[in-house]
């Protein structure tokens, strides 16, 4: 898989770590911009061309969150990994609600970071990483574009994060059968620890209010075992 040509934003205040990580991901083939607050950050990103962003959660006079917030606001899809110094239950949530699309806790390994980055990277990117099975979906009144990443429903088009667009199309392949809630954490967030589970749940539900339109269309959770997505097929 080729990188080379993978822009990354690093926004990190420890300038230790931040001058580490730049030289790595630097030597893995990730051109990156260090930027040591928040407001530096977003001003690099409204000036350059970037691929992919790595927000640590406390910096000074812009944190993370507020960070992420406003590059959404400009860029709906470029992945958003988090850096964050707790694994605490309130910041996962309050990232992911944002929209991120994962988390590392320090400390970490560089090899769980790039594992990380190439993991999300590719779930942006299907066409690029060799993923060729389907990707255009008709849910009940919704129609899905997994490699565009945005969910339709008439005249209105949501736009998905890439985590978002993963866990939908597994749910998409398995349309009125289970999604076994293992398998979708070991595929989507590597693990299937406790935090990646609470992680999931919250997914479930931003995919759950996108799909409230359509009362054909049911996301539900089979106890003991994992999520199904039901279809009214006579609609």
């Amino acid at each position: 898989m080729e990188e080379s040509n993978i822009k990354i934003l690093l926004a990190e205040d420890d300038p230790n770590l931040g001058t580490i990580l730049k030289a790595y991901l630097e030597a893995k083939g990730f051109p990156t911009r260090l930027c040591v607050n928040g407001q530096e950050a977003y001003e690099a990103f409204l000036k350059e061309v970037f691929h992919f962003c790595i927000l640590d959660v406390m910096m000074p006079i812009k944190d993370g969150f507020t960070l992420a917030r406003e590059i959404r606001k400009v860029d709906k899809k470029i992945p958003i990994l988090f850096l964050t110094a707790k694994a605490m239950q309130e910041d996962i949530i309050e990232g992911l609600k944002i929209g991120a699309d994962d988390y590392i806790t320090k400390p970490f390994s560089m090899e769980e970071l790039l594992l990380r980055i190439n993991a999300i990277y590719r779930r942006a990117n299907p066409e690029q990483s060799g993923d060729t099975d389907k990707t255009l979906f008709q849910v009940g009144k919704y129609v899905f574009d997994y490699s565009r990443q945005t969910l339709k429903f008439e005249d209105n088009e949501q736009k998905l994060t890439s985590k978002e667009a993963q866990l939908l199309k597994m749910l998409c392949d398995r349309t009125n059968d289970v999604l076994d809630r293992s398998e979708a954490l070991t595929k989507i967030w590597l693990d299937d620890n406790y935090f990646n589970a609470r992680s999931m749940d919250v997914y479930i539900a931003k995919l759950r209010k996108y799909l409230k339109e359509d009362p054909e269309v049911e996301l539900i959770n089979v106890h003991g075992k994992g999520f199904k997505l039901v279809v009214n097929q006579d609609i």
